[in-house]
């Protein structure tokens, strides 16, 4: 059995055209596996970012961010805006700060965002008639928030079942969960609280910026944030052996959060994360945005992959 599953690997390895058609980055290397097939998923271009000192001869931690196509170029970018991930991790790199790593970035399905990245079970906790109406939800613009039915489960089977092995046989990397992180924005952060939680024994750490509490874009009669809370309570990995990062702004979008994220804080508490193993971050005036995300990136990073000292 070990053998056909190493010989599937190696075929679908065979099957990525490793592009450098990738977004410009000042510092390391960028390379990309241009729209990944999946079982779980709609395709997508995976881009994997390596430190300037890149070598075989040694083995690097891995960071899986979502929403990749806002990573690394801002000139590439729907609103010239991105996290300039080379720039903040060649710099804590530089300084010795953090551990060997490389970056898997994600790019998402574009119109499947919202079904990928909400929360699955907490979703299906809620009563028919409440999903049937978050599903009529707008956005500002009219349109519908949910392009389909909520399907993170499948978005996270694919990271854990066919993107991490393929990233284990290509790349000089740690497999374990003490090396594997996870991270995201708004939707991105509520999935990659999920995916830790989900997946204890793969993802050690996860960094949850602007995390998308409400799940839609309004808090008014909106059963989502207890649901994500009574998950919470019950799917929180061993603090012991795992780390959680969660921030939030006070302006746009993010003003929404902060009521939500004490409430979150509290359920930390009391399931005995601490200041070694939990960290939320309140930045005053910062708003929604790749810019805001950009300037405190280096905190999460440092938190989940900071040197001991």
């Amino acid at each position: 059995m070990k053998n056909i599953i190493f010989s599937y690997w190696i075929l679908l390895l065979s099957s990525c055209i490793f592009s450098q058609n990738a977004p410009k980055v000042t510092a390391g290397k960028l390379e990309r596996i241009p729209n990944f097939q999946s079982k779980f998923v709609t395709q997508r271009n995976i881009d994997i970012w390596l430190p300037d000192n890149y070598s075989t001869s040694k083995k690097y931690s891995v960071l899986y961010i979502h929403d990749g196509q806002m990573l690394f170029d801002a000139t590439t970018t729907w609103n010239k805006q991105a996290w300039e991930v080379d720039e903040v991790m060649a710099k804590l790199l530089k300084e010795n700060t953090i551990q060997e790593v490389i970056v898997v970035g994600i790019w998402n399905g574009g119109t499947t965002r919202h079904t990928d990245y909400f929360p699955q079970k907490p979703f299906e906790s809620l009563t028919k008639s409440q999903q049937d109406s978050l599903y009529q939800a707008k956005r500002s613009n009219g349109q519908n928030v949910f392009n389909g039915k909520v399907a993170s489960d499948n978005y996270l089977k694919f990271i854990v079942t066919e993107l991490k092995p393929l990233i284990d046989i290509k790349y000089a990397v740690y497999k374990d969960k003490k090396h594997t992180f996870i991270a995201g924005s708004s939707m991105g952060g509520l999935i990659s609280m999920y995916a830790i939680c989900e997946y204890p024994k793969v993802f050690g750490g996860a960094a949850c910026l602007s995390t998308h509490w409400p799940g839609i874009f309004s808090v008014e009669n909106n059963p989502i944030p207890d649901a994500f809370c009574q998950y919470l309570k019950h799917h929180l990995p061993n603090p012991k052996h795992h780390k959680i990062y969660f921030d939030y702004g006070t302006s746009t979008l993010d003003a929404m959060y902060e009521p939500l994220q004490k409430k979150v804080n509290v359920i930390m508490k009391e399931k005995e994360f601490d200041e070694h193993n939990w960290s939320t971050q309140k930045f005053e005036g910062a708003e929604h945005s790749e810019k805001a995300w950009q300037s405190r990136l280096h905190i999460p990073i440092t938190f989940l992959l900071g040197k001991a000292k």
